[in-house]
């Protein structure tokens, strides 16, 4: 299972948002704004595949010189429980470490939060909702 960077405004990148719609979006009843996908641009797009075919992927965002930001974790629905995640994680956590960043920090969804947890990142901050999903600010450092 290759993962790998791709780049915005791409075929792939074409893939991702329909994978993020499908598993993150759509059961929310929400819908990308295309000024939101516009600054993607800036952002490291990872995705795991399967020949041609997207697994998962997620997004690192700059958040300052030493943190990002890891945000729209989605590993389709029939495949979850299968290590998809923990090996895109674990690339992600390099990239960013390679990039010179020293830690990730997200808003986890509170239904992910021991998935998180085995990975060895920690609640950081108090439970919140956003968009009718309970989330938890999480953290890890990477040095």
């Amino acid at each position: 299972m290759p993962i790998k960077q791709i780049d915005h405004g791409t075929k792939e990148y074409q893939q991702m948002v329909e994978l993020r719609n499908e598993i993150l979006r759509k059961p929310l009843g929400l819908v990308f704004d295309p000024e939101e996908l516009a600054r993607e641009n800036e952002d490291i797009l990872i995705a795991a595949f399967e020949e041609d075919i997207m697994l998962g992927c997620c997004l690192l965002t700059k958040v300052d010189n030493q943190c990002v930001r890891l945000r729209q974790m989605a590993v389709q629905n029939n495949l979850q429980g299968k290590g998809i995640g923990s090996a895109m994680m674990n690339y992600a956590e390099n990239v960013a470490r390679d990039a010179g960043y020293n830690k990730v920090i997200m808003d986890a969804r509170k239904t992910a939060i021991g998935f998180y947890e085995k990975l060895g990142y920690k609640v950081t901050g108090n439970e919140f909702e956003e968009i009718t999903v309970h989330h938890l600010i999480m953290e890890k450092k990477l040095r």
